[in-house]
């Protein structure tokens, strides 16, 4: 396999790729992740003090998975298939290492201890969280993007209405490009809504497929209503893009109690 990459066959902007487009112009070393990486960091520079969607930017963090990804190519080692791809995480989700605020100043400081599963298995199929997107305070404040802790989220193609909720951070990002992929959540069309309201593809899959764990405490919070209620699902440039990233994801872990096997599974996906 040739690991080196060409840098005349590279895109001029990466940035503008979709996910499938950016992680098989990694695999082929069209480009570097880390150039991949740095594509989204600079777009996000230019574009989030407009919009104001991504709320913990996590470079440094991406630059090392970057790296990490073009060391694995250059040793020969076969790529996930979203292999370099950047995405955001809604302020619910864990992020190992990094604070899950819910927007609320009383979380600034709840630092996650691992990732949570869909965090776990975007990460085992290459891809690379970028930062923490942005969404209502506790997601119980209404539809609109509003947090008491980072603002006000802003329709990327009117100032003016809404860019729906409660995933408007993640529908932002990919709608401007800050982002390839989203990982929200859906209860009742929070991923949905600011899909349609951002003019990006999202989807809530069936409560079960792909495992979650939303207990604000940890194991010790039941959480019954977080646990079977929240569904966690992506949000992507295309409905292809969404079905690429489900696939990266499927089947329940040792610590979902809510489980919906798909027809086409035929075994039991191992835990991240």
């Amino acid at each position: 396999m040739n690991t080196s990459v060409n840098p005349t066959s590279a895109p001029a902007s990466p940035w503008r790729m979709t996910a499938t487009e950016q992680a098989a112009a990694v695999r082929d070393g069209r480009i570097s992740a880390v150039e991949l990486v740095d594509s989204h960091l600079e777009r996000i520079a230019a574009t989030n003090p407009q919009v104001n969607a991504v709320t913990q930017l996590l470079g440094e963090q991406a630059r090392e998975a970057a790296a990490e990804v073009d060391r694995s190519r250059a040793a020969g080692k076969e790529l996930g298939p979203l292999a370099g791809v950047p995405f955001t995480v809604k302020e619910t989700t864990a992020i190992e290492g990094v604070p899950t605020t819910y927007g609320s100043p009383r979380f600034r400081d709840l630092v996650a201890p691992a990732d949570a599963p869909p965090v776990a298995r975007l990460r085992a199929a290459g891809a690379i969280p970028i930062g923490h997107s942005n969404m209502p305070t506790l997601i119980l404040a209404g539809m609109h993007p509003r947090s008491e802790l980072f603002g006000e989220t802003l329709s990327p193609w009117d100032p003016e209405v809404t860019p729906g909720g409660t995933s408007g951070g993640d529908g932002v990002a990919v709608a401007t490009g800050m982002a390839a992929l989203g990982l929200g959540n859906d209860s009742g069309g929070s991923i949905r809504i600011p899909a349609q309201f951002c003019g990006v593809a999202g989807l809530k899959p069936t409560t079960g497929r792909f495992p979650a764990d939303h207990r604000m405490a940890g194991p010790d919070d039941p959480g019954p209503a977080s646990q079977n209620l929240v569904v966690d699902g992506p949000l992507a440039a295309a409905c292809g893009i969404c079905a690429a990233r489900m696939r990266c994801s499927p089947g329940p872990t040792r610590a979902t109690p809510a489980r919906c096997r798909s027809p086409r599974t035929a075994r039991r996906s191992p835990d991240p």
